[in-house]
């Protein structure tokens, strides 16, 4: 009778080793750190040559390449002067400032709930389609943006939805339809990752807070929401950087007096880029407050994208 050998890596101790110690061991080594080495340093360089050049005259940007400097040193803040001061008869660079941070706050908030709630239905209720409808949730994310902004747009002309106003309860701000529709951009995906997070969940756990009588309201915020954190400050932060970010939506929902910052730096470079100077000084201070957030937020980010990467 012959017998099974493995060939699964063993410790010194003669004990066959952890996947996760497997995974560490190859990607600690001095290949892999090479290679961390020199994606980071192309990362960098980039970023640096863009500080560089926002703190240089406007005539030598456009003419020389920011390694110069070292030959030909000369700094100066006037870019950053002429994006502060920048603006229009009805915004400002102040005003565009906190228009973003009125999007992205609920654009963030607003998707994360609905999607947690729908994630954990999805996931612990039976209702009859459930495996249906997640399949159609999840094949939402293979539709283009662009082909969702004309039905939008009628929507929002309309102002309404099965008769209940969409975009008149909030005044003339604006701001409903930016909101609306980065939800809805939105939800595909995270209903999709805080689904597989909240069904990582042990049944167990579950199972023994429904014997004692816990409703799902109790099961959802004592249990779910305390175990999920990682993963929904992990979304929380992609969304907040990509609705921050954005261009695409803000040229078409936010006009105005309710422009984000991203519209606004665009306008100043000019309608043919001409002044793309003062957007190296422009996207540093745009950045102020996505770094901010996350660096505030990193250790939750970390964690939330190695929860479940490794059991054991």
């Amino acid at each position: 009778m012959s017998t099974l050998t493995t060939t699964e890596p063993k410790s010194p101790a003669g004990k066959p080793r952890p996947v996760a110690s497997l995974a560490k061991t190859r990607l600690t080594n001095r290949w892999a750190t090479l290679a961390a080495l020199v994606i980071a340093a192309m990362w960098t360089i980039p970023t640096i040559g863009l500080l560089v050049s926002s703190f240089r005259p406007a005539q030598e940007v456009r003419t020389t390449g920011w390694w110069t400097i070292f030959a030909h040193p000369g700094l100066t803040t006037d870019n950053y002067s002429a994006v502060l001061q920048a603006g229009n008869s009805q915004l400002t660079m102040a005003g565009s400032f906190i228009n973003s941070i009125a999007i992205t706050l609920p654009a963030t908030l607003i998707p994360l709930v609905l999607a947690t709630l729908a994630a954990y239905a999805f996931a612990w209720m039976r209702f009859p389609g459930k495996d249906l409808v997640f399949i159609l949730v999840f094949a939402l994310q293979i539709v283009p943006i662009q082909m969702a902004l004309v039905p939008l747009l009628r929507l929002f002309a309309v102002g309404e939805i099965f008769g209940f106003p969409i975009i008149g309860a909030f005044g003339s701000a604006g701001y409903a339809q930016v909101w609306i529709a980065h939800t809805i951009f939105a939800l595909p995906l995270a209903i999709f990752l805080l689904h597989n997070f909240i069904a990582e969940i042990p049944n167990e756990i579950i199972e023994a807070a429904r014997v004692d009588g816990a409703s799902h309201g109790q099961i959802f915020f004592r249990i779910v929401l305390p175990l999920t954190a990682p993963a929904i400050a992990a979304f929380s932060i992609f969304q907040f950087l990509w609705v921050w970010n954005d261009l695409l939506v803000a040229l078409i929902f936010a006009d105005g007096a309710v422009a984000p910052i991203t519209k606004l730096l665009a306008e100043i470079t000019g309608s043919r880029g001409q002044d793309w100077h003062l957007l190296t000084a422009g996207a540093f201070v745009a950045m102020i407050v996505p770094l901010a957030v996350f660096f505030a937020l990193q250790r939750y980010f970390v964690r939330g994208l190695m929860a479940g990467s490794a059991k054991g």
